[in-house]
């Protein structure tokens, strides 16, 4: 039986943990985020999204449009994505948005459309929750909590999320580092739900001829730092659909556990990220195309 304990260190400096009756070994955690470290748990976390496990030998492709716009579309998305070997259904309802004055999202209308599609198709929904009043009406709908790069550090809304004991899909902030992002992931932890996704979805930095730089580097050192499945969002990535296939192919060869891709049935007509956002035929063709990737990576699709 393996015993973690967290808080102030300082206080078991001086306590004779050996000389207590079956205790074989004491081993310091150094890593400042104790629970998501591979020093606490050694071994891969396996997460269950509905029928899909998160973790395994399978990359999951969650997928979906950038914005819940309305039936019809969540529809015929859905349909669609459960035919082509998608493993989750992605799509705001609730959307943070640079300018006040953009699409803002439909709200419980949107949750309860993602509801009814997941019916039909038998996929899992992930969405984002933007803030602790809205957590427990998303968790009532959603298979999984979305915590968007603008919220990573919002400490109460992580806390919260993690006191629901739902998955928990968790994106690096747009100027965050890898231990940054990490010890978002503990604050979620520490409530006791260690059912946390990490997502790599690029970072901000002097580059313009791409919306963020997609840090690939992110992928394989997160994988030996801690036991959680790591995500990747291409579409985000980049900015740009022309090159999300490039980016889906190296962070499946980089190990990644899933990923977190936008489609659409007509980018050109999306109500928000339409410029990065595939169309159905670009999809199908990302995922023939992975599969080789995924096979070199040991993975399958």
């Amino acid at each position: 039986m393996v015993i973690g304990c967290i808080g102030d260190e300082e206080r078991l400096q001086h306590v004779p943990l050996l000389s207590v009756p079956g205790v074989e070994a004491v081993h310091p955690v150094m890593k400042p985020y104790k629970l998501a470290s591979r020093q606490f748990t050694a071994d891969p976390t396996r997460i269950s999204l509905g029928s899909v496990e998160v973790g395994g030998p399978r990359v999951v492709v969650l997928a979906g449009p950038c914005s819940v716009e309305g039936r019809d579309v969540m529809e015929e998305t859905g349909k669609f994505l459960a035919s082509r070997g998608a493993s989750g259904l992605r799509g705001g309802a609730f959307k943070p948005r640079t300018s006040p004055y953009s699409f803002q999202g439909l709200g419980q209308e949107g949750l309860q459309i993602l509801a009814d599609v997941r019916a039909e198709t038998g996929l899992p929904v992930v969405t984002e929750v933007m803030d602790t009043r809205q957590v427990e009406l998303v968790a009532e709908y959603a298979d999984a909590l979305q915590v968007g790069t603008r919220n990573m550090q919002n400490f109460p809304l992580l806390s919260e999320v993690g006191r629901t004991h739902r998955p928990v899909l968790l994106k690096r902030g747009m100027a965050s580092t890898v231990k940054d992002l990490l010890l978002a992931a503990e604050y979620v932890m520490k409530q006791g739900n260690a059912k946390v996704m990490l997502c790599e979805r690029g970072i901000r930095t002097f580059e313009t001829a791409t919306r963020n730089t997609f840090d690939l580097a992110a992928i394989p050192l997160l994988k030996q730092e801690t036991h959680l499945p790591v995500i990747a969002d291409p579409s985000h990535g980049a900015g740009r659909r022309d090159l999300v296939p490039a980016l889906a192919f190296g962070a499946v060869a980089a190990g990644v556990d899933g990923l977190l891709v936008e489609v659409h049935p007509d980018p050109e007509r999306a109500w928000s990220d339409g410029e990065q956002t595939l169309d159905f035929q670009e999809f199908e063709d990302l995922m023939e195309r992975m599969r080789p990737f995924a096979e070199a990576a040991g993975r399958s699709l």
